[in-house]
């Protein structure tokens, strides 16, 4: 049966990633503008702090790992109090003359050694991942990614050939962990808040399987052992969405890859995701994404 979350992160076509080394020793602060692409960072070393913009400040200490779908304006300091250097985020992400940035005191050991970088995904529906997760995900105590955390320090320090692809197969590694670690019943309501729910679960497992059947909210709630309305109500407030408006968002996301990167045909397209025919399928297709999937697809030739 399928899985949704594998589901999710192969949509995604995570395709490169960029890291970079980051130090600070003594009286230091930057303060970073809104990235809007998601990245991450982990603590290979020491503690400081993180301010995210609309959240409380986080102590982060070695071997945590905290990963922001977003990127909105942040604050990264040591303890001692200091004037905050202001840092484009773009123009950072742009830059590749050095391969770690040094913050505070220039000599000596540094307080605090940390690994982070962003993520580009070859997805037409890169908003998954944000409608997945809180806007802070700060992972601790989890003895899988303190791993990998360990395996990317140790690779981020090492000049060996195939580095690069070393280090996006690790983040992969870490990205797929921290979805993982905001699964459970504490959760947001998005899909890992419903697979968590063991009601919930086997009807979403059976709708990413089923793609193309014909479903009802009567069907669903039969999977669940729940009545309609009963249904209904649990994964509206669970998943955050009600049932159909799932289930047509994730049918347009897969067509849209289907569209973009699989080289299907409309027709094709349709059937796959559970349209009865080209037009009732090119209707949706254009309420849900805003054009026509002749148009979509004529503007993914040119965009390359």
């Amino acid at each position: 049966m399928s899985d949704p979350l594998s589901d999710v992160v192969h949509l995604l076509r995570p395709r490169a990633v960029f890291s970079k080394g980051i130090s600070g020793a003594g009286p230091w602060a930057v303060r970073y503008s809104e990235f809007g692409e998601p990245s991450f960072c982990a603590v290979l070393e020491g503690r400081c702090l993180l301010a995210v913009d609309g959240h409380p400040p986080l102590t982060l200490e070695a071997g945590d790992f905290v990963l922001l779908p977003a990127t909105p304006g942040f604050t990264m300091s040591g303890f001692e109090p200091a004037t905050p250097t202001r840092i484009d985020a773009r123009q950072a992400a742009a830059s590749t003359s050095a391969t770690e940035l040094r913050h505070g005191r220039p000599d000596g050991p540094p307080d605090v050694r940390l690994l982070g970088g962003w993520f580009l995904f070859d997805s037409p529906d890169p908003a998954l991942l944000v409608s997945l997760l809180p806007a802070v995900v700060h992972v601790r105590g989890v003895d899988r990614l303190s791993l990998l955390v360990a395996l990317l320090g140790e690779e981020a320090n090492a000049d060996q050939p195939g580095r690069e692809v070393v280090l996006a197969r690790l983040v992969d590694l870490l990205l797929i962990e921290a979805l993982r670690s905001t699964s459970g019943r504490d959760a947001p309501a998005g899909l890992l808040r419903g697979l968590a729910d063991a009601r919930l679960a086997p009807a979403l497992r059976q709708m990413h399987d089923q793609l193309a059947r014909p479903w009802t909210v009567a069907q669903m709630a039969g999977i669940a052992a729940l009545s309609r309305a009963a249904f209904f109500d649990r994964f509206s407030r669970t998943v955050g969405v009600p049932p159909m408006e799932y289930l047509q968002a994730w049918r347009m996301a897969v067509a849209r890859d289907l569209l973009r990167n699989e080289g299907v045909g409309i027709a094709e397209a349709a059937e796959r995701v559970g349209y009865g025919s080209a037009s009732t399928f090119s209707t949706a297709f254009r309420r849900h994404v805003g054009c026509s999937p002749g148009r979509y697809v004529r503007a993914a030739l040119v965009a390359g």
